[in-house]
């Protein structure tokens, strides 16, 4: 009996039903894609006419990047909508690990980290991976991505979390229709023939089809859908095109965006399937969040999305084109799942496979049209999903942008400020593509050690794909690779492999090394996720060489050591707040930091000299058009009365907070708030709107304090300084 097509998660928000396949509309196949980029002269006609004032910025792409960007825009107060090309968001899971640094972003969207948190299944049952024969054999090595500090909170307020991405879409869509956005279907054109399109809109079944720059004015975007059968196409004026939608993005291939890195590393293809039998087995005997599974009838890896409501995908090797999409139809993947499992399974549903391709590319470039048109997510980077990078890095690529685009389209910055996007962003993304090839390696060196090389079997399918196979017929090519396949999996056999055969033996201790050793597929990489750090962009560098080195990708992970360095996130620490009240209230560090607006936040101790610097900066921020917020860090040992002075030390200013640093009662000797930074207290630190550290001066301020600010507000604005 098949599952039901609707599963209802606690309050019924999230349902899973059959994956909406997306293929190239027919319009656009029909016409072709174009762009015109040229930025010289005139309009160009590429503006087209009235409708008003352009929109600031239209979204091309409304996956989770696309959703985020819209919402932190709008809560900096920047109008946008979103074009998305698939009439639907999708049902497939995709996507489902995470990590601290994107958890901690959505804390800022209305206790979206919560709601997430509240919903995502219970993490001890998603902690570990498990290597097997089958689901119900014999189990080949088991590894928990879950360390202790990982629940304590020291290095962040915030927990990894396992949430699939269709879920996340749709709770992003609701914080957006808090925030008055509609979702407008393809075949409701209404109030769509002017070239504006409306702010806080998405516009579903609408892909972007040319993008043109010849006007000085704007951006215009040529949109397509299908309304009453029929190709419509019309003309939407913005001043800024900011290109989300996805790995195969249209946005970047039309502007002529090339990629560079390692392509085709692997083909695979995912079934999405249902199956409460399965889960409620795998709860009770061995919760985990991946499987991988070799035996001599099959391999894969299976993803437990949610085991509780029974959500899976399995992702297998891929061979075209000896083997296509037809060979992945419902009842063989029913039988392929069953060898898997090692029985067969009451309630199997399969929703659907898709093939996919794994890459490892970074665009040549962020921007283009005199900073007008922006990549951002899997349009400007692809990784393999070994350690869950790509959305990841993706909400931080938003994160970054909003403030920046916020503050040009306010007119606080030069168009020219958006450079620091990228020159902040791509290093950021070659990085994690690296660290991502090393953890996919990682990931093969389990099915090498079992005799297994996929090396060897990629080769053997270029043999027979492109050498002396190519020119025998498909059929004599298909069996041949299966003959050779079944070959290589006949070494997982139990007479094979077992304690009691030397060669067995050999391999299951080489396996067992390579989990005791940390050398397999990796989850978690604190000192990555937390501790990237900008050095150059909208940030003064340290004009010593005391900062801590940056890290090598190396594949394994490692602990994340706190950092004030320019360009590193602000380090959590808990503080407790002061007020008049007397109320007691307790928060972390980065909650120091406001989403809602351009601010900036200057970091002192209860000193003289640092008030002084305080005042300074409150006048400056005014001169250049953004907010200040000044936090007074108090000692552990300060009176209940901390605070008292800063009232009358920064008056008339109130733009302020008194916080007193918070002991943590499971560390037994822990740090200051300054020497945790690794500073001494009469430094100071100025925090940008996403939480990075724009400047700091680790020691005392010697010179004028209102040039000192002049000169940090000027460097990380991308504002030239005027003579005073």
């Amino acid at each position: 009996m098949a599952v039901a097509r609707s599963l209802k998660l606690r309050n019924g928000l999230f349902a899973v039903g059959r994956g909406t396949r997306f293929h190239p509309s027919p319009f656009s196949r029909a016409r072709g894609l174009s762009v015109s980029a040229s930025t010289s002269g005139g309009d160009g006609g590429g503006g087209g006419g009235g409708g008003g004032a352009p929109l600031p910025v239209l979204i091309v792409g409304a996956g989770p990047v696309g959703l985020v960007l819209s919402i932190l825009l709008t809560k900096l107060g920047v109008e946008c909508a979103i074009v998305e090309k698939s009439k639907t968001f999708s049902s497939h899971p995709q996507a489902h690990f995470i990590n601290n640094r994107t958890m901690e972003v959505f804390r800022k969207i209305n206790g979206l980290a919560e709601e997430i948190q509240k919903y995502q299944p219970p993490v001890d049952l998603w902690r570990k991976f498990i290597y097997c024969s089958s689901l119900t054999g014999s189990v080949l090595g088991t590894v928990d991505h879950m360390q202790p500090q990982d629940f304590e909170k020291v290095v962040s307020p915030v927990s990894v979390a396992h949430f699939s991405q269709y879920k996340l879409t749709r709770l992003l869509v609701e914080h957006l229709k808090k925030l008055n956005f509609q979702i407008r279907e393809a075949d409701n054109s209404e109030g769509l023939d002017c070239e504006v399109p409306r702010a806080r809109e998405i516009l579903m079944g609408h892909e972007c089809i040319s993008i043109d720059t010849t006007s000085n004015r704007c951006v215009t975007a040529t949109v397509s859908h299908i309304e009453g059968g029929k190709c419509k196409e019309r003309k939407f004026r913005c001043s800024t095109l900011v290109g989300t939608d996805g790995a195969g993005s249209s946005v970047r291939r039309l502007l002529g965006i090339s990629l560079r890195g390692e392509k085709d590393l692997q083909k695979l293809v995912s079934v999405h399937f249902l199956s409460k039998d399965l889960g409620q087995h795998l709860l009770r005997e061995r919760p985990g969040m991946l499987y991988f599974i070799f035996n001599t009838e099959a391999i894969g890896v299976l993803v437990a999305h949610d085991l509780e409501q029974g959500e899976f995908v399995l992702q297998m090797p891929f061979y075209p084109p000896q083997q296509n999409v037809q060979d992945f139809e419902p009842k063989i993947c029913e039988k392929i799942i069953f060898k898997l499992v090692g029985r067969e399974l009451v309630d199997i549903d399969v929703i659907g496979a898709k093939p996919w391709v794994m890459h490892a590319e970074v665009a040549e470039k962020f921007l283009t049209c005199n900073n007008r048109v922006i990549i951002a997510g899997d349009a400007a980077h692809r990784f393999p999903p070994a350690g869950g990078f790509g959305m990841n890095t993706g909400i931080q690529d938003a994160h970054n942008l909003a403030w920046k685009l916020a503050s040009v389209l306010k007119g606080i910055s030069p168009s020219s400020f958006l450079h620091t996007y990228e020159a902040e962003r791509k290093p950021i993304a070659i990085f994690n593509t690296t660290l991502s090839v090393q953890n996919f390696k990682a990931a093969m060196a389990v099915p090498a050690a079992l005799g297994l090389d996929p090396a060897v079997a990629n080769s053997v399918h270029r043999v027979v794909s492109d050498g002396f196979g190519s020119i025998l017929p498909s059929e004599v090519q298909k069996a041949i690779l299966d003959g050779a396949f079944s070959l290589g999996r006949a070494q997982l056999s139990t007479f094979l492999l077992n304690e009691n055969n030397p060669l067995g033996s050999s391999r299951l201790a080489k396996l067992k090394r390579i989990f005791d050793e940390g050398k397999s597929l990796q989850l978690q990489f604190p000192a990555e996720d937390l501790g990237f750090r900008y050095l150059d962009g909208a940030l003064i560098p340290d004009v010593d060489s005391t900062s801590i080195p940056l890290l090598r990708p190396t594949g394994r992970r490692r602990d994340y050591i706190p950092s004030a360095d320019p360009g590193s996130r602000l380090p959590h620490m808990n503080v407790r707040l002061w007020s008049d009240s007397g109320k007691e209230e307790k928060m972390s560090t980065l909650d120091l930091v406001c989403g809602d607006k351009i601010e900036f936040v200057l970091i002192i101790a209860p000193i003289e000299d640092s008030y002084n610097l305080a005042r300074a900066a409150f006048k400056v921020a005014e001169e250049f058009g953004v907010s200040a917020r000044v936090c007074v860090v108090w000692p552990v040992e300060a009176s209940n009365a901390f605070g008292e002075g800063s009232k009358v030390a920064l008056a008339p200013w109130k733009n302020y907070l008194d916080v007193q640093e918070v002991k943590n009662p499971s560390i037994s000797s822990s740090s200051s708030w300054w020497e945790l930074c690794r500073m001494t207290d009469r430094g100071v630190i100025l925090v940008r709107p996403d939480e990075h550290i724009a400047w700091r001066a680790k020691s005392e301020i010697i010179g004028d304090p209102m040039l000192e600010m002049r000169k940090a507000f000027s460097a990380v604005l991308g504002v030239k300084l005027k003579a005073v």
